[in-house]
């Protein structure tokens, strides 16, 4: 967000930044042979599995030289990906978690791992964590040793699920730009700090210090007190329909991955109900990919042969579409495990059916530009999966940043009764092959299907629609934006009569669609850009757009929104700088 751009200008012109296409610095041959004694599972040589027998000096120790290898800037865009896995037990452990890292307990509920001292991301970056990306906690009790307090400084792309933390949770760690957390129980105070913009979903704390312009929490005991826009809080009371992400557990050394069940008009955790209704899923029944021996090729033989897809970390190369045909098929990544295509193909491709599961997984546009990274459904799809809907977890995508890449746009969704629980869709602004003529995509999110639903919605940079919404009784929790930082120059940037596109657009044909927490900001730093208005909808649409925000950044300082929604609401400028809606 806002002093990202600026952060990285002053790093580079310093000579701090490093290329994008440097690597990390390798573990140290004694490193290394800690390290081996960690990968004693199938997962490959990248994820390291604790138990409370284990030597903690030496556990330590790798995940300190695991962290020292993940840091900002040099390794933002590190190809090295590690999942830590704790099976269940008491751990004295200080978990500093960078870039790439995914740090996982194996219990059957939070409180079966317990992690006494911390599992922190804090600032590396010269007092910001603007680019803190890319690293997730999940399913564990953190008792924090210092101050009571648990530092998770982090912008996009990084959540925290199902966590316990027996004490207080600091968000910031000098300035931040916004993240997500869900099913997750604080004993004490979450300080949010200077956090631009966060989502809380189904969780509990005690109290909810500071928020700077959309703080959302729907399902939270204990959520802020509404007073839009006095305060930048919106609260709805109860979740609607959602199910939490599965996650891993180990019994004896056999995994299994275990599904929770729908629930709906749901408020805080539901781990700590001990009856929860759950599905297991053996490891048996996956097929383990590793990214030095798997390809398109390979993964779909093993969909077509009825396994679902656990992608060890790593970054895979695509030659062809997976296609995902099988209903209740699951796809799921452990230590931010990256998919790129390599002949201009889409990465995924799920068909109109019920109950599909894809998280965890990082897609990166290919250097040969793709139509579409990921669909699902076909154009035109009518089928009804009330009963059994498809959900998305934590699904990050990337045009350029790690590489030159290019794509139209990054997600469409066709199908019906589709739930997406955190995505972030990037056109990179910072990194290898970014530039207006360079990574090339139009749109972030197309939404054709209907009854699609989806909880932190985090979309920027793209060059036409960031958001393109067609589907009817379209449902969006919380929505972060940036538009695009590069446009060379007004012209360049219109369509038709229009100048510069919406970030977030409802096609004129939609009769129903509810958006809550509507966060969008503009920084035009390369030309004096104009854009006629942040968001559009039909009219008859406007009053369901719910706890708007429009910010202008910084940038060229005649460029201007000239309007929030429609060309109504005061527009944004350097001398008016916030507009606000209910």
């Amino acid at each position: 967000m806002n002093a990202r751009f600026f952060l990285f200008a002053l790093s580079f012109l310093s000579g701090l930044y490093i290329s994008s296409a440097q690597t990390t610095k390798p573990l140290s041959e004694k490193v290394k042979g800690i390290a081996a004694r960690y990968n004693r599972t199938l997962l490959g040589e990248n994820v390291f599995v604790f138990d409370p027998a284990m030597d903690m000096h030496e556990v330590q120790n790798l995940i300190d030289s695991l962290h020292a290898g993940q840091l900002f800037p040099k390794n933002e865009f590190s190809k090295n990906r590690y999942a830590l896995m704790f099976e269940p037990g008491i751990y004295h452990l200080d978990v500093r978690v960078g870039y790439y890292m995914q740090i996982l307990g194996l219990g059957n509920s939070p409180e079966e791992v317990v992690i006494v001292g911390a599992v922190r991301s804090n600032s590396t970056q010269g007092g910001h964590v603007l680019c803190n990306f890319w690293r997730a906690a999940e399913n564990l009790t953190i008792v924090p040793t210092k101050d009571s307090t648990n530092t998770w400084a982090v912008s996009q792309a990084a959540p925290l699920r199902s966590v316990y933390i027996k004490g207080n949770l600091k968000l910031d760690d000098g300035a931040s730009s916004g993240g997500f957390m869900a099913n997750c129980k604080i004993e004490g105070t979450v300080y949010s700090g200077s956090q631009q913009q966060w989502l809380t979903r189904n969780s509990v704390f005690k109290r909810w210090d500071g928020g700077v312009w959309n703080m959302m929490y729907v399902g939270v005991s204990n959520a802020p007190l509404e007073n839009w826009p006095e305060k930048p809080v919106t609260s709805i009371g109860e979740t609607p329909e959602v199910r939490e992400k599965p996650y891993w557990v180990c019994s004896n050394g056999n995994f299994s991955l275990k599904i929770p069940s729908l629930k709906q008009n749901s408020i805080g955790v539901d781990w700590a109900d001990q009856n929860r209704n759950e599905k297991t899923i053996s490891i048996d029944h996956f097929y383990v990919a590793k990214p030095d021996a798997d390809n398109g090729e390979s993964i779909n033989k093993a969909l077509n042969s009825g396994k679902h897809i656990l992608f060890t970390p790593g970054i895979y190369s695509l030659e062809e579409s997976l296609k995902i045909t099988r209903p209740g098929t699951i796809l799921t990544g452990i230590g931010m495990a990256t998919l790129v295509p390599e002949k201009g193909n889409k990465v995924m491709e799920v068909s109109d059916i019920d109950g599909i599961t894809v998280s965890g997984l990082l897609i990166d546009a290919g250097v040969i530009p793709s139509e579409t990274l990921m669909e699902i459904g076909n154009m035109g799809s009518s089928e009804n999966h009330e009963a059994d809907p498809t959900y998305l977890f934590d699904l990050f995508f990337r045009v350029g940043g790690p590489h030159e890449g290019s794509a139209s746009k990054c997600l469409v969704i066709n199908s019906n009764e589709v739930c997406a629980d955190h995505v972030w869709l990037w056109r990179a602004d910072h990194g290898a092959g970014v530039g207006w003529d360079k990574n090339k995509c139009a749109n972030g999110l197309i939404v054709n299907g209907n009854n699609v639903t989806i909880y932190g919605l985090f979309n920027e940079h793209f060059q036409e629609y960031q958001t393109l919404w067609n589907g009817e009784n379209g449902r969006v929790y919380f929505y972060q934006s940036e538009m695009p930082y590069d446009p060379p120059n007004a012209d360049s940037w219109k369509h038709g009569q229009t100048s510069g596109y919406a970030s977030y657009k409802v096609a004129g044909h939609v009769k129903d669609h509810q958006a809550w927490g509507v966060g969008i900001y503009n920084v035009f730093f390369d030309a004096p850009i104009i854009a006629d208005q942040a968001i559009e909808t039909p009219s008859e649409l406007e009053n369901s757009i719910h706890h708007t925000i429009l910010f202008w950044l910084n940038g060229n300082k005649d460029s201007q929104v000239k309007s929030l929604i429609n060309g109504k609401g005061n527009g944004v400028n350097r001398l008016n700088r916030k507009e606000t809606m209910k």
